[in-house]
């Protein structure tokens, strides 16, 4: 994923902005993390270079 995305990303959830925290980046992509919202807390990680944008109930299965 790249940094950029950042700006763009929101919560699918309140429409809040990400922050990226315990980010790791590989050849300037952020490869491993969680993007937090600022508006409503949730938690969003960042595995392999692909944030999972889905809600906390259809991840995993639901």
């Amino acid at each position: 994923m790249e940094r950029s995305l950042l700006e763009i990303l929101c919560c699918p959830l309140c429409k809040g902005e990400l922050e990226l925290r315990d980010g790791e980046e590989q050849e300037g992509e952020v490869i491993r993390g969680v993007l937090v919202c600022m508006g409503c807390g949730e938690r969003y990680p960042v595995e392999d270079g692909i944030p999972n944008m889905l809600p906390p109930d259809q991840r995993n299965g639901g």
